[in-house]
């Protein structure tokens, strides 16, 4: 009986959420008041459209990898909600939010859908960055991952000193202690599949590279649309005016891990002769 009561509650509560961000809210500070109280709501609602359009593009299975990576998507079209909804008001928030998830479902090929992105080197790259975009420990690592590099040479890459070269030594540490693990298991990702992902790595270095470049270029111009606008690539003479000056320390750590073509350009300009002068090439690394 009292299961029952205590079913019949949740359902009114949700009643109520989904009735109250149906109605219109006139200021960007009604919008943050609703939407906080129907996160989960809102949530759930996005995960579950994610796999139905699985569903509809056969790319759907019945296991927790596919639910994982439902939720993370989910996850992602939230934030995204959160942050422009309030450039919308008045609005509806909850056919807003309908909206963006539909129009991030009617590209022509959404992200979500690339039907690499379902096998275990397209999980294991897209959640990498998609870690990078949210922790400074999986953004540091980002480097050893691709390059890897170990904290000496994205030291000198990026033309760091002082305190946040300290920094980077204990990002590196965090991320093997712990943090590659945990974005492992939040992956998804099972022992056996990064097992056979170290096996191709070593087995079949060059197609595995290749393979790797292609993924990881898909997914770094994805997860950069996050950048303000003022974050563009910049071409060698303004990364070189960037580590002359010594500004911009930041926006050299965040976009030189996200873009493999900013890190051809302006490689050499921040290291006084520590590197060598061949171009770093993607040498992809499973383990931390």
């Amino acid at each position: 009986m009292q299961n029952t009561v205590s079913k019949s509650q949740v359902m009114a509560d949700h009643t109520v959420t989904v009735s109250r961000l149906e109605e219109v809210v006139s200021t960007a500070d009604e919008f943050d008041r609703v939407v906080s109280q129907a996160l989960p709501v809102l949530l759930d609602r996005a995960t579950g459209y994610t796999k139905r359009f699985l569903r509809e593009t056969g790319q759907w299975n019945d296991d927790i990898e596919h639910e994982k990576f439902a939720l993370r998507w989910g996850s992602e079209y939230l934030e995204r909600f959160l942050v422009c909804g309030r450039t919308e008001v008045p609005c509806r928030p909850l056919f807003l939010f309908d909206s963006l998830v539909a129009k991030q479902h009617s590209k022509p090929e959404p992200f979500c859908y690339h039907p690499d992105l379902l096998r275990p080197l397209g999980r294991f790259l897209d959640g990498l960055v998609a870690r990078a975009v949210v922790s400074r420990d999986a953004l540091i690592a980002l480097y050893h991952h691709s390059y890897g590099w170990g904290p000496g040479e994205v030291i000198a890459a990026t033309g760091l000193n002082g305190l946040e070269s300290q920094r980077i030594y204990k990002n590196f540490r965090r991320w093997r202690d712990s943090g590659w693990q945990r974005t492992m298991d939040e992956m998804g990702l099972t022992k056996a599949e990064l097992a056979e992902l170290s096996s191709q790595q070593q087995r079949h270095r060059q197609r595995f590279n290749s393979e790797g470049e292609r993924l990881i270029r898909v997914a770094q111009a994805h997860y950069r649309k996050s950048e303000p606008d003022h974050y563009p690539c910049l071409s060698r003479s303004q990364w070189r005016e960037m580590f002359t000056q010594g500004y911009g320390c930041d926006y050299r750590i965040w976009h030189l891990a996200l873009c493999l073509d900013c890190v051809q350009t302006a490689w050499g300009l921040g290291s006084n002769g520590s590197l060598t002068e061949e171009k770093p090439r993607l040498e992809l690394q499973v383990r931390p």
